[in-house]
């Protein structure tokens, strides 16, 4: 109850903590959206291709040749006597698996064609050779 001679106050709303809590919500969703970018290889530079695509396959496999001429299978460095084996091992019964070689332009021509050759023994898998799109 109010007594009759008490001033009536008038109604505020404070925004500041609202403020903090958007700005809280927002910081969250800025920093999700930085891990949501998948980088399927390490990190190589690409040779440039006007004619480069973007393939829609699910399910894939990544081989990396960087700058030194090391090879990796999914981030994990490997032989490449024994990338035939490892692929196989990863294809398994799925047909339609996509790998997907991300050479550096400075790697020659000789170590990317022996990793496409072993990739090609393993029957079943789709080749493809990763691009950026020139400018």
């Amino acid at each position: 109850m109010r007594l009759p001679d008490e001033p009536e106050l008038p109604l505020q709303i404070n925004i500041v903590p609202m403020i903090d809590v958007i700005f809280a919500i927002l910081t969250f969703f800025i920093m999700s959206t930085l891990f949501l970018t998948r980088s399927e290889g390490l990190p190589v530079n690409l040779p440039k291709a006007a004619t480069a695509k973007q393939q829609q396959v699910p399910s894939r496999i990544t081989i990396t040749v960087d700058e030194q001429g090391t090879v990796s299978l999914n981030r994990k460095p490997i032989a490449v006597d024994d990338l035939t084996a490892q692929v196989r091992t990863l294809i398994g019964s799925n047909s339609e698996m996509l790998v997907i070689i991300n050479a550096d332009e400075k790697v020659g021509h000789g170590q990317v064609v022996a990793v496409m050759d072993r990739v090609r023994q393993v029957e079943g898998a789709k080749l493809a050779i990763a691009t950026q799109k020139s400018k």
